[in-house]
């Protein structure tokens, strides 16, 4: 039944489409196997960053300290010819030290204003929940809108503006937890875990090897762009949009759930879906791509009666579906 709903949607799918996938593929796939040449085990974590990056969304990393975290931020950022800024995210950080300030120029009598590291291409927020929310909030406009208001000027961002943040759920002392309109900005939240034994073998050797940790640029920041257009392209078939909408709306409806997803959430689900085809290879999404993102996408959208982690929050959006039927 899978081939036959997969041959349906390859013929309502346009040829230029399907031509654009074709000539993205090998660059993509270059970009996921810099990362993974760099990260040893995380496969899984990198195809998610990977999509949420060509998805134009954000990405969120929760997990402990020294799993590798920053590394990804940072061979996903060599990895293209962009502008690379990090912020280390501190509780007497200001929302002027992100987006920059107005100095005056005594010589021309004027203010000049100065771009802070948010006129970049690639951001790295890492230890977000330790910034004040003061200056959390300053990321949202950057996050939403592309672009900064400061003195009363609204200043636009770089087309190409993907910020990867980390933070640790572990460690609460001297954090400020991110609220949900923070936390709505974010397209996929994932974690990495520890390696393996052996993977954790094959990271020692890598640190002993000089240069081991640094990678090529291998796309271009118009190619990016491009690939974003592209991603706006995919076939999502009548099923696929309707299978969303139920998980979505199942989440609004679950005794378990005191708020679920909004229709933000469906979009950016659909988006990111899209996004998985391409990295595939793919011109048209397939139902296997909404159910493996879902939880990465949803996850941090819901609030469950009972607090916990958000890795309960994901398994929870694993059990409603398994409740909601896979379109075929």
């Amino acid at each position: 039944m899978e081939d036959m709903s997969e041959t349906r949607l390859t013929t309502s799918s346009a040829p230029q489409v399907h031509d654009s996938v074709l000539a993205l593929t090998p660059k993509i796939r270059s970009l996921v196997d810099n990362i993974n040449g760099v990260l040893v085990g995380q496969q899984h974590a990198t195809r998610l960053c990977v999509i949420a990056f060509l998805a134009g969304g954000h990405a969120l990393i929760e997990d402990v300290p020294g799993v590798g975290k920053t590394l990804m931020a940072k061979t996903l950022a060599m990895s293209v010819h962009a502008k690379f800024k990090r912020i280390q995210c501190t509780p007497d950080l200001l929302p002027s030290d992100i987006s920059g300030v107005s100095v005056f120029e005594a010589k021309e009598g004027t203010f000049k204003f100065m771009p802070g590291p948010l006129f970049t291409n690639i951001l790295l927020a890492d230890e977000i929940n330790r910034a004040t929310p003061r200056t959390q909030s300053s990321l949202l406009e950057a996050m939403e809108e592309n672009q900064v208001t400061t003195d009363g000027a609204t200043r636009r961002l770089p087309d190409l503006f993907f910020v990867i943040a980390t933070e640790n759920p572990i460690e609460y002392h001297g954090t400020f937890p991110l609220p949900e309109a923070q936390l709505d900005r974010f397209m996929i939240s994932l974690s990495l875990g520890y390696p393996k034994p052996a993977q954790e073998v094959e990271i020692l050797d890598k640190s002993l090897s000089e240069g081991s940790f640094n990678v090529d640029a291998v796309l271009t920041e118009r190619e990016v762009l491009e690939a974003r257009q592209v991603v706006k392209t995919i076939v999502v078939d009548q099923s696929i949009k309707n299978y969303i909408v139920a998980i979505t709306g199942a989440t609004r409806k679950h005794p378990s759930i005191v708020l679920g997803v909004s229709p933000r959430g469906s979009q950016l689900l659909m988006r990111a879906a899209q996004a998985a085809a391409l990295v595939d290879g793919r011109h048209y999404v397939k139902p296997d791509d909404v159910k493996l993102l879902a939880p990465y996408v949803l996850g941090h959208r819901v609030i469950p009666k009972v607090r916990d982690n958000r890795v309960s929050h994901a398994q929870l959006i694993e059990r409603i579906l398994e409740e909601i039927p896979v379109p075929v």
